[in-house]
């Protein structure tokens, strides 16, 4: 380690009292130093190194962070202070080549870092090649839609029960998210189970589709205890005069979404199912199936597709509970917050299969 004060001489007074561009060059040239010889190395030597470069590396450039960064992100033996600084800063191309592949980050420091950092730190360690139960459950709390889908389709990542259980419900009106979960193999069975309940049919097809031989069976079995479960009576509910009434007023050029919300406001199921399956085009009968299920999803993709106002389709899930039932503050704004983010194009997808079958 005699190199060192050689290569730069006064180290000491750099670190101590160097102005700005002296421990940026420093900096450069240590960094340079640690990156040539790192192989070859005792624990001894890199501790030297870590404790002199978390004082000067801060000074650096930018650009010179980023390439040390990358560089460090490959060594089994990266100095462990300077990569966890660099780890922690705000610009993500210091901190992602580190946060997805170094081996000397801690979980502890991970789990750290997912608390306090933005998504794109989130996004960087959910893909690392393994992912503890202690990340994975901050990343399903605080990771949105594009952060969830990295951590769940990674193999090396370890989910809890409860990981699991915010996955699924995070699913929901999520095809893709959907179909990464379940082809997990390591999924519970309880859990691939509730996944299915909470998909629509086109999505679980998909999912048999593309899954392996072996989760085909499991989500065969999964659907064959959904089916013997739900399994309900065809309804009884008689749509002949609702039907009357809806094609007058599409015959007089009144059938509008003024129209299908005064229905819903006042309970009238049969009118508002009959105007809603003429608007979209689905058969009523198949709308009256899916929207008495246990979820309101296929009244956001009707109402989608043709454009119906949020008010509207509010009123349409209260009238689909009934006039004695309530639902939580919570439910609805989860409802509105799903109804905005559904694209046109995806509703439109489904409701076409609801049309040919």
């Amino acid at each position: 380690m005699t190199t060192a004060p050689a290569l730069i001489p006064e180290l000491d007074e750099i670190v101590r009292r160097g102005d700005p561009k002296r421990r940026a060059d420093a900096a450069r040239r240590l960094s340079e130093l640690f990156l040539q010889g790192a192989a070859n190395f005792r624990p001894d030597h890199v501790a030297l190194f870590d404790g002199v470069l978390t004082s000067l590396v801060p000074h650096a450039e930018l650009a010179a962070r980023i390439d040390l960064a990358e560089r460090l992100s490959l060594l089994a033996n990266a100095p462990l202070h300077l990569v966890g600084q660099l780890a922690h800063e705000d610009e993500i191309a210091i901190a992602g080549p580190l946060l997805r592949r170094s081996p000397v980050i801690d979980d502890k420091v991970l789990v750290e870092i997912a608390r306090a950092m933005g998504q794109g730190h989130l996004l960087a360690m959910a893909e690392r090649p393994r992912l503890s139960t202690a990340l994975t459950d901050v990343l399903v709390e605080r990771g949105d839609r594009d952060v969830i889908r990295r951590a769940a389709s990674n193999a090396g990542a370890a989910f809890s029960n409860v990981g699991f259980s915010t996955l699924v419900k995070r699913a929901h009106m999520d095809g893709v998210l959907t179909l990464r979960i379940g082809q997990r193999d390591d999924l519970p069975p309880e859990h691939l189970k509730s996944l299915l309940e909470g998909s629509i049919d086109v999505v679980r097809r998909r999912l048999f589709t593309v899954a392996r031989p072996d989760r085909q069976v499991a989500i065969n079995k999964a659907m064959h205890e959904i089916t013997g479960a739900t399994e309900q009576p065809e309804s009884r509910r008689d749509f002949t005069l609702a039907q009357r009434t809806v094609m007058a007023l599409h015959r007089a050029g009144r059938l509008s979404e003024s129209a299908l919300l005064n229905f819903a406001r006042a309970f009238k199921y049969e009118e508002a199912v009959a105007a809603l399956a003429t608007m979209t085009g689905v058969k009523v009968t198949t709308l009256d199936r899916l929207i008495s299920g246990d979820r309101y999803d296929p009244i956001l993709l009707a109402a989608k597709t043709i454009g119906l106002e949020w008010p509207t389709v509010r009123a349409l899930i209260l009238m689909r509970l009934g006039p004695n039932r309530t639902v939580s503050p919570a439910d609805i704004e989860g409802a509105r917050l799903n109804f905005a983010r559904l694209m046109p194009s995806t509703a439109q997808r489904v409701v076409d299969f609801w049309k040919s079958h």
